[in-house]
């Protein structure tokens, strides 16, 4: 196979590296270094799981709480895209959820992404299965 040579007017874009916050920043520091939504995307994070089993003070291994949030239907909503729910056809009763509020949407559904350890999601705006009040207690049926 034969080696690919780049042309000589190649130019390499530059990069210019942001300074990111630090590990112990505080949560408004690391915020501003979440993506911002584009179009008809929906910025979600998966809220933080429990370390124990509910009722008991079992403490949960690090395999089982990372499964649980990978696999959450539960989502906080960070931010609407600016083109979200805009199509008056698609949505006639208009938006089915804000910033603020939680979420079910489907398990595996969207861009998933981490920043500093914390899952993010980005859905599109037809994404949102249900708006909860109140998520405690709602988990995966098995």
């Amino acid at each position: 196979m034969e080696k690919y040579e780049l042309p000589d007017d190649f130019v390499v874009p530059k990069v210019n590296v942001v300074d990111q916050p630090g590990v112990n920043e505080p949560d408004e520091v690391k915020a501003k270094t979440v993506p911002e939504p584009t179009g008809w995307r929906i910025m979600c994070v998966v809220p933080e799981v429990k370390d124990t089993f509910d009722g008991t003070g079992i403490i949960k291994s690090h395999d089982i709480m990372h499964a649980e949030q990978q696999t959450s239907h539960v989502l906080f909503v960070l931010k609407l895209g600016p083109d979200a729910y805009k199509d008056k056809k698609k949505f006639p009763s208009g938006p089915w959820c804000k910033e603020g509020d939680f979420v079910i949407a489907r398990a595996y559904a969207g861009t998933r992404f981490k920043v500093f350890g914390r899952e993010f999601r980005l859905l599109p705006d037809d994404g949102i299965d249900a708006v909860i009040e109140d998520p405690r207690g709602v988990g995966r049926a098995t």
